[in-house]
């Protein structure tokens, strides 16, 4: 990873690092979000075989509420506070530190990876090789959940932590498709009072090229 992505990892790192209390009081549970993601989250989870991977965890709520419905579920995410909040607040759940770039798991170890607004901050050159890292770690036929910003541009907006960035639903899919992944479905919606989204239901279909 050159030293340009690292830099702007560990500024993502440190931003949400400063404000993980914050975060969490405001944003840290399933019920403060849309009903629309908890339908969407849990019917997916409850179609996996196999372990799953909560990547960019955050606080900890989504990967709990998987493992509150039997799934066999890890989060992990970049920032050390996150990880220390998820594990105090969901103690029967797995929390580990760790980098979207460099996700410490097994080839073909997954059934299943759910991407929640993870990549949101990565600029858009560091994308594809995420996303090739997460078709890495799903098996064959494994399944990820995307969700991001969608927009019609592929640009930057001041997002409350740092920079993120709105992603078109043809751009994202030809990355995915590049990166091994099929995409079964496409879900898009604007929710009052909140930036537009975009859900993505990919499978994992190929070997990643090298």
């Amino acid at each position: 990873m050159d030293q340009q992505r690292t830099g702007v990892r560990e500024s993502v790192g440190a931003a949400y690092g400063a404000r993980a209390a914050e975060y969490t009081e405001l944003l840290g549970s399933v019920e403060a979000l849309a009903a629309q993601d908890r339908d969407t989250i849990s019917t997916w989870g409850a179609g996996i075989d196999g372990p799953v991977l909560d990547a960019g965890c955050g606080p900890g709520h989504w990967t709990e509420h998987l493992r509150a419905l039997g799934v066999d579920i890890t989060g992990i995410d970049l920032t050390p506070e996150f990880v220390d909040i998820a594990r105090s607040r969901f103690p029967e759940a797995r929390f580990r530190v760790g980098a979207l770039e460099a996700l410490p798991v097994a080839d073909a170890a997954l059934g299943g990876l759910l991407s929640w607004y993870s990549v949101i901050h990565t600029p858009p050159d560091g994308v594809p090789a995420i996303l090739r890292e997460l078709a890495r770690v799903l098996r064959p036929g494994g399944s990820l959940l995307l969700g991001c910003f969608e927009g019609p541009r592929l640009e930057a907006f001041d997002h409350a932590v740092t920079t993120a960035y709105f992603w078109p639903v043809a751009e994202i899919r030809i990355e995915l498709e590049r990166a091994g992944f099929a995409v079964r479905s496409v879900r898009t919606r604007t929710d009052p009072g909140s930036r537009p989204h975009a859900e993505y239901l990919a499978e994992r279909v190929c070997e990643v090229a090298a």
